[in-house]
């Protein structure tokens, strides 16, 4: 079975991936910031790693006025394709091994919280299941692009993932969240912003699902309507979301003013989000799910 992480990751969860451009959003502005570094504290559940250093400015091929211009893709239902960096899109992001300095192997994206500093995942990103623990020394890039970090380095400070999938790997908990610290004195949401946490949507939704692909640098994005798989999993069709983009975000109600929607699920839960690169997997939002989240803001600084 082949999960949507990388595989380092992906092993070691089977030992115990919308952001998109949709119709009507803009390019990114007043996103870009240097990365700092800064360090982040160390508690029982903190990870306690400084990130690494990140590039600064737009990614090679996409200077500020490039973004201000790009139109949105449209594209058919189910078909990736790489968009433009945007302003809801650099809320998604690759997370990264060894503080930043090591290789992307799943994804998460920003969502709102009174910290304003939480972003959600799949749980096998972050804890290998039954019989194991945490993973350590993550760092989390929004807006990854082109082998560069435009919107900075983040250290994740906090890992948060339910007690069912820590001692079973129950696939209808396959969600996780992690805190992330501040960057230049700033917190994340205060940055990029933040989508919403949507839960008990139903289950048939037309969502975008961004994400990174491990064997590339660039993110994909996909529209399609969501069905109901089982009880507590929902099921899409979207080509291309290899290893690496568990934890893709699935936004729907997307607010054209606001440029803001929510999140009702993400690539994980059966099969860790499915062994086909075509048709992807989430866990149902449900109360289970959104306790899990009302946890997370909990750990919030």
């Amino acid at each position: 079975m082949r999960h949507k992480s990388a595989a380092a990751v992906a092993l070691l969860a089977a030992l115990a991936a919308v952001s998109g451009c949709a119709s009507g959003d803009v390019p990114a502005r007043n996103t870009l910031i240097p990365a700092p570094t800064a360090s982040s504290s160390s508690s029982s559940s903190s990870l306690g790693a400084a990130p690494s250093a990140s590039a600064t400015g737009s990614a090679p091929g996409w200077s500020a006025q490039r973004m201000r211009g790009a139109k949105p893709f449209r594209h058919p239902p189910g078909v990736s394709h790489t968009p433009p960096p945007t302003t809801s899109n650099a809320r998604v992001g690759a997370l990264f091994s060894h503080g930043g300095t090591g290789d992307h192997f799943c994804t998460g994206s920003v969502v709102d919280s009174p910290g304003k500093s939480v972003v959600i995942t799949a749980a096998h990103c972050i804890h290998t299941g039954a019989g194991g623990g945490y993973q350590t020394d993550l760092a989390f890039v929004p807006g990854y692009r082109d082998g560069q970090a435009p919107n900075g380095t983040w250290p994740i400070e906090k890992l948060v993932v339910d007690d069912h999938w820590a001692r079973s790997s129950d696939p209808g908990y396959d969600v996780g969240f992690v805190i992330v610290g501040k960057v230049g004195g700033k917190r994340i949401a205060d940055v990029l912003g933040a989508n919403r946490f949507g839960y008990d949507a139903g289950y048939d939704n037309t969502v975008r699902i961004t994400g990174y692909p491990a064997s590339g640098q660039d993110p994909i994005s996909c529209g399609n309507k969501t069905t109901k798989f089982q009880a507590d999993q929902m099921k899409v069709d979207c080509t291309g979301y290899s290893g690496g983009t568990s934890g893709s975000p699935w936004l729907t109600h997307f607010d054209r003013a606001t440029r803001t929607g929510e999140v009702i699920g993400v690539i994980g839960g059966y099969q860790a989000g499915g062994d086909t690169d075509d048709v992807s997997y989430s866990p149902y939002f449900n109360d289970a799910i959104k306790s899990l989240y009302d946890k997370a803001v909990s750990e919030e600084g």
